[in-house]
């Protein structure tokens, strides 16, 4: 199957570009010297040439929202949703990319550029999805069927790029943009303070209904890609009943681009290879590539900092996202219930594993080998004397730029191995780090456990959910897909009636937490669920206590937390007749 080409980002100007909030009115005001305008692009190519631009901005780079670089931008969230969720702490030494730090700890104000970059990236992104079906309603050369599958495209993408907003704004502070709305028009200022999730399902919706199963090109949206995803939406609206119905027809029918059915790969880890992307499980994924032609343009640019800190290491930079105690204490298993989780029948759960922070990688140090821990925890996790990948055992403090700033853990889900060094990493640039490695948005494992709280949520069986959630712990289980020649003593179990009875909805909470961890879904599923201030605030005093400083004084505020303040310098562009449209987060 052919793999979308991204580098028309690198060229492609548009005229006539939506004023929105992602561009300054300065910019608006100026015409594009050498533009392509809109009737340069009204025929078939040139439509298709939009709708390209519009999946190119997927990871978050290439447009607007580039002054603090890709990582604020990112498509795996890493800094919204897993540092500001608990899963990891900013990493590296406390004032590098410091505008992270009031982002983790709750308590980023509307002048934080971070926001900012967001803000503009993902509506650049709902831009671009809108030019598509502006430009291809003048084209003459379309036939029905080009015409409804470019819009059913475009309208996938312009929903993902709202509902990514929404997640960390709010969908009552976040405008809908559609087609409709244009600079030319004079009507680019539009007012938030209405929910916007139901024009997100909507638009979700009709994607789902016109897109085609199958789709010759990776990376494409399709019929089941939108599926899984409205029912995502609709577990965000509490519509839980829908979301049971919409999941349950694709458990049983989904079939993938190539039209086979989807299911989870063998091994857990082969989700995080670059070598082994566009797998089985793979639902919808941001597709990255190196050594094409584009520099480390197509690269995984947003997680380049995402490195262990040593030149021997992998990526030889820079040492941020750096996995919490907490989140390595969630993978300890429980030995008198049948090794679920611990936390589950357990409040003293949250007791720092062994761990080689203060020692030198000089320093003698056995990892612990008794405790019992889900196998996921080595292949989401660095840990000092666990093999990391094919680079031998991570070395502790040489590989951490700064231990005592921010722990003694490196991230790995996004890390390649050292076989693939050049292969599969940018050749071109400072850093091996520019790598081929997808952003997997929606798993195969994330819709059974999607489908597991529909069922409980949405009047369905309880039985039923506890068979997805086993689903993906069966898998975890097989002992051919533990990282090899680890001490670590792997011991995981499945749920039984009398170890899920009555804890429904904490396991299948929980078995999130660490089966996505560090793929940026941590802060908005806890969000949705009202349980972040509780659980939040509980991870502030863990991790200060543990010794992340950033986290001293932390506290989660209900009613305010739950979502960022809204730019100011993006609310300020928008002052119409002395009054501004675009109004702050009643919170802030």
């Amino acid at each position: 199957m052919k793999r979308i080409n991204k580098k028309i980002k690198i060229g492609l100007v548009v005229v006539a570009a939506v004023g929105l909030f992602a561009c300054s009115k300065s910019w608006l005001n100026i015409s594009p010297i050498g533009a392509l305008a809109p009737a340069t692009l009204a025929n078939k190519p040139g439509v298709e040439a939009l709708l390209i631009g519009a999946y190119a901005i997927l990871d978050g780079q290439g447009g607007a929202g580039q002054a603090n670089g890709p990582w604020a931008t990112a498509s795996s969230n890493w800094v919204y949703g897993s540092d500001a969720g608990g899963d990891a702490h900013k990493g590296s030494d406390p004032g590098d990319q410091n505008l992270i730090t009031p982002i983790e700890t709750w308590s980023a104000n509307a002048a934080n550029q971070y926001l900012v970059d967001l803000w503009q990236a993902r509506f650049d992104g709902v831009q671009r999805a809108n030019e598509a079906i502006r430009v291809m309603r003048l084209a003459k050369d379309m036939t029905g069927d080009d015409t409804m599958q470019v819009k059913a495209e475009a309208l996938f993408l312009r929903a993902h790029y709202h509902f990514e907003l929404i997640k960390f704004f709010g969908s009552k502070w976040v405008p809908y943009i559609d087609e409709n709305v244009t600079y030319s028009a004079g009507n680019y200022y539009v007012a938030n303070g209405v929910d916007i999730l139901p024009n997100i399902e909507a638009d979700m919706t009709f994607a789902m209904n016109n897109l085609p199963e199958k789709n010759a090109q990776i990376g494409r949206a399709t019929k089941w890609s939108a599926a899984a995803y409205l029912a995502r939406i609709l577990l965000f609206e509490k519509k839980f009943s829908d979301a049971r119905t919409l999941l349950t027809t694709f458990l049983a029918n989904a079939v993938n681009p190539a039209g086979v059915k989807y299911g989870l790969v063998a091994h857990f880890g082969d989700n995080f290879n670059p070598a082994k992307k566009n797998s089985i499980e793979s639902v919808f994924a941001v597709q990255m590539s190196v050594n094409d032609g584009a520099g480390a343009n197509n690269a995984n640019a947003g997680d380049v900092l995402n490195f262990p800190y040593a030149a021997n290491s992998p990526g030889g930079c820079c040492g941020f996202f750096q996995p919490s105690y907490s989140l390595v204490n969630s993978f300890k298993t429980d030995a008198a219930n049948g090794y679920i989780p611990l936390a589950i029948l357990h409040a003293d759960w949250n007791t720092d594993l062994k761990n080689d922070e203060g020692l030198s990688s000089s320093d003698p140090f056995t990892p612990d080998n008794t405790t019992p821990v889900d196998p996921r925890l080595d292949w989401t996790v660095g840990r000092r004397g666990i093999p990391y990948l094919d680079w031998g055992p991570m070395l502790g403090q040489s590989w951490i730029r700064n231990q005592a700033s921010a722990g003694p853990y490196a991230p790995i889900k996004n890390v390649y191995y050292k076989s693939q060094t050049g292969v599969l990493t940018d050749n071109s640039s400072w850093t091996s780090g520019y790598t081929a490695n997808n952003n997997n948005l929606i798993r195969y494992s994330d819709v059974l456990l999607m489908a597991a709280e529909a069922e409980v949520q949405g009047g369905g069986s309880s039985a039923t959910a506890m068979g997805y959630v086993n689903q993906v712990r069966q898998r975890a289980m097989d002992p051919t897909g533990f990282v090899q020649g680890s001490p670590a003593n792997y011991q995981i179990g499945l749920y039984t009636a009398g170890t899920w009875t009555g804890h429904e909805l904490d396991a299948i909470y929980f078995e999130r937490k660490i089966e996505l961890a560090m793929e940026g879904h941590r802060f908005s599923d806890l969000v949705r669920w009202g349980t972040a201030a509780a659980e939040l605030n509980a991870y502030a005093a863990h991790e200060a206590a543990s010794n992340y400083f950033a986290m001293k004084g932390a506290s989660f505020t209900p009613g305010k937390s739950d979502y960022l303040p809204i730019p100011q310098s993006e609310i300020d562009k928008t002052t119409k007749g002395g009054t501004q449209v675009l109004q702050q987060n009643s919170a802030y």
